[in-house]
């Protein structure tokens, strides 16, 4: 019998809101990370085109592509067989709703996930509708929408008025109705994350929002310690892999330039009748 995990089903998502029970999600791009997060029992990966910027180095995420997202998401199915797999759609992907029905049934087909994301409110509630009803699970997004970055004038908090917050639960409301099986919250005031979870039924999981909804979202990158570019408010640091890494690349380089490595220990031997047979060999052949 095998020990692998029993991978969530969509129907267990709303399940698991209506028990009440809370929900581990890490996001991460490729084989190794996922591979760990399954290891470590981790619930959901998240496949997040976040990715542009921890792994691709890209200022914000709206250069990546539908291609590279496909191919991120089959290298973390391969890592992480039996966790379950959200997928962001990535910007412009779903600008209307024939694009993103298109992407969105071709993501489905090709990437290996289980559900897809994308970061739409009222305004895009016909979109959200028409992926909904061709079949793909589909999931949308409240507060801070990465794709819309320079609308907001950068990274940050939403939700800090009332007015804003009661937009923010319209957004949510409007999602729910159009057809969506969850939704994510993102960098707002707790009581603004925990009013939205409140005010739908479907599975939500969130990020900077305290811990409002079903399901806790960080970062893979951000809680390893491995990208150290900046640090969001809300992450916190269960590692420190990028010092641990460059320090380990600085002793290789040292070793390397020292005549340390490879030493003995670390290197291919023939044996010694073999190396006498060569000698002789190459003497011959001049």
């Amino acid at each position: 019998m095998s020990d692998a995990p029993s991978r969530l089903t969509i129907p267990d998502l709303a399940a698991k809101k209506a028990a009440g029970e809370r929900l581990v999600m890490v996001a991460v791009g490729e084989v190794l990370t996922a591979t760990w997060a399954e290891r470590a029992g981790v619930d959901i990966v998240g496949v997040g085109d976040s990715l542009g910027m921890t792994l691709h180095g890209h200022e914000n995420t709206l250069a990546i592509t539908v291609d590279q997202m496909i191919m991120h998401t089959q290298a973390v199915r391969r890592g992480a067989p039996n966790t379950m797999n959200i997928v962001s759609m990535s910007y412009g992907s779903y600008a209307t709703p024939d694009v993103a029905v298109k992407n969105a049934v071709r993501m489905m087909k090709e990437s290996g996930a289980d559900a897809l994301k994308l970061q739409m409110g009222r305004e895009g509630a016909h979109i959200i509708s028409a992926v909904a009803e061709a079949g793909v699970p589909v999931m949308s997004h409240v507060g801070l929408l990465p794709h819309k970055v320079h609308l907001f004038g950068g990274f940050k908090m939403q939700g800090r008025t009332a007015e804003a917050a009661m937009e923010i639960l319209e957004d949510a409301r409007a999602i729910e109705a159009a057809g969506a099986i969850g939704l994510e919250i993102e960098a707002m005031p707790y009581e603004v994350g925990k009013a939205v979870d409140e005010a739908v039924s479907i599975f939500t999981f969130s990020i900077g929002a305290g811990s409002a909804g079903t399901c806790q979202l960080l970062n893979g990158y951000d809680l390893l310690g491995a990208f150290d570019t900046f640090k969001p408010k809300f992450a916190k640091r269960y590692a420190n892999l990028a010092e641990i890494a460059t320090a380990a690349f600085a002793d290789y380089a040292e070793d390397v330039r020292s005549g340390n490595f490879p030493d003995a220990d670390h290197s291919y031997q023939m044996k010694p009748e073999e190396i006498e047979r060569f000698a002789a060999l190459r003497a011959i052949g001049g």
